[in-house]
């Protein structure tokens, strides 16, 4: 992926173009988002589940490095500014929607990607019902 400030994303056409065209058609949704899936290049497992907007979306293009939209915050922000835990994208996929992307990263720094300083931000599973009948969740051992 070249280094370019005029990406345009074309307009969405018919569900044929959606799925068998070859222009990027992403579908943001309602609020102007689209969901972002981080895999690591070596093991292929899922790191994290985020959002992009747009301008994500464009500057994680343009940079190979990943942007999100944080919902939470409401700001656009670099994966590892802060942690250091920095995603570069080898690879952009697209689902047969178009309205969710796969990136798949080379993660740097500590080799991190959650911010609890974990590899991965899935590191629980649902593994129960307590005697409330409350969903009860166990650690996955990495």
């Amino acid at each position: 992926m070249a280094y370019n400030s005029q990406i345009t994303f074309a307009i969405t056409g018919s569900a044929h173009d959606i799925e068998e065209g070859p222009l990027f058609m992403p579908k943001f949704d309602s609020n102007g988002l689209i969901t972002a899936i981080a895999v690591n290049e070596t093991t292929n497992e899922i790191l994290m589940v985020a959002h992009m907007n747009r301008d994500a979306l464009i500057k994680s293009i343009e940079t190979n490095e990943a942007w999100y939209w944080s919902r939470s915050r409401n700001t656009l922000w670099r994966k590892g500014d802060t942690s250091g835990q920095l995603q570069l994208i080898k690879e952009i996929r697209v689902d047969c929607d178009q309205d969710s992307i796969v990136l798949i990263v080379e993660v740097q720094g500590d080799g991190g990607c959650c911010h609890t300083g974990r590899k991965k931000c899935f590191y629980r599973r649902i593994d129960g019902i307590d005697n409330e009948n409350r969903l009860v969740l166990s650690s996955i051992k990495d």
